[in-house]
């Protein structure tokens, strides 16, 4: 086998591993739209506070801190303990499940019947005050993620090819963090398909899905549910930002990773856990061959707009995505 040939598998092998991370933001939004209909554009935002939360506690930081002491003129920034990551993640999950039932009791459950867009915008706003409430809480500096998740290329993998290509070749350099968030996210999806198929929720979160007038005559709460789903989200939030930010930090700029996955969900559809998958793996794969490929041929940087053409591209000729539900309407 050639270099040439080798060095594109590696590129097609780094794009799988992209891809799943833009898949695991996706999931969020398409928990959310299913049991709702709501799209979720604090989606991202939710990523970047679960983050900015788990090395708050881990860390023993005082919430609200900066706050605090301007108001007192204290100057108090730590309670002096650090929390086991285990303990952290744990404690962060429950701070996600009262975040989810706050948006329930004071937002969504008084927008109930209005227009998709009113609740679209809403989320636009929930996003921007989360975002503030992070910045408050947490601060604005960018923050180093410590879990214990192994970085950096993994020497073994490099070691086992090289040579495949003859002296041109050195080896596939496949990141370590990648490949640990392509097991967690594999490992998300079968749990929450199982969770969906086969559990007494699941089922209600998709009669719910089908028709909120029917789920309520069977007596299935929608408060319930949507705190349900919300926190789910928030959960798969988490998972998402804390890849991320062991990858590159936690910072501020993280919010900006739903961007990508707007792409995602075009290309696998908004109601499809699967589709978020597929989705998030054609547009990791593609953005990096075509980098590969055609960047050097174009000046480079492809990867920032190469989403959002392809993702055009589907939205003419197949709008509900590749496994997507078709919405038809009688008018």
């Amino acid at each position: 086998m050639s270099a040439d040939f080798l060095y594109g598998i590696e590129v097609i092998i780094n794009g799988l591993m992209a891809g799943v991370l833009y898949a695991l933001v996706a999931l969020g939004f398409v928990l959310i739209f299913k049991a709702s209909g709501i799209f979720n554009f604090a989606q991202g935002v939710m990523a970047l506070f679960s983050a900015l939360t788990l090395v708050g506690i881990m860390e023993g930081q005082v919430p609200f801190a900066h706050l605090i002491n301007a108001i007192f003129g204290t100057s108090i920034h730590h309670f002096g303990w650090t929390v086991p990551a285990v303990l952290a993640i744990i404690l962060t999950i429950g701070v996600m499940v009262i975040f989810a039932w706050m948006v329930q009791k004071f937002l969504f459950r008084h927008l109930v019947g209005q227009p998709h867009i009113i609740l679209f915008m809403a989320t636009i706003g929930l996003a921007y005050f989360l975002e503030g409430v992070g910045d408050l809480m947490w601060g604005s500096s960018i923050k180093r993620l410590e879990l214990g998740l192994p970085q950096g290329g993994s020497l073994a993998i490099e070691n086992l090819t090289s040579g495949l290509g003859g002296d041109d070749f050195y080896g596939f350099f496949i990141d370590k963090l990648d490949i640990v968030a392509t097991i967690v996210a594999i490992l998300l999806v079968i749990l929450l398909v199982a969770f969906s198929q086969f559990t007494k929720y699941g089922r209600a979160m998709r009669a719910v899905a089908d028709d909120h007038q029917a789920a309520l005559s069977v007596g299935i709460s929608l408060n319930f549910i949507w705190v349900l789903v919300w926190s789910l989200a928030g959960f798969v939030a988490l998972v998402a930002g804390v890849m991320w930010g062991a990858k590159s930090g936690v910072q501020f700029s993280l919010s900006l990773i739903a961007l990508k996955a707007l792409p995602v969900l075009m290309l696998g559809g908004f109601t499809s856990i699967p589709g978020a998958i597929v989705g998030g793996l054609i547009i990791g794969v593609g953005e990096k061959l075509f980098e590969y490929l055609v960047g050097p041929m174009v000046g480079g940087a492809t990867e920032n707009w190469f989403a959002y053409v392809l993702a055009l591209v589907f939205l003419i000729f197949r709008p509900q995505g590749l496994l997507g539900e078709r919405i038809i309407e009688r008018v």
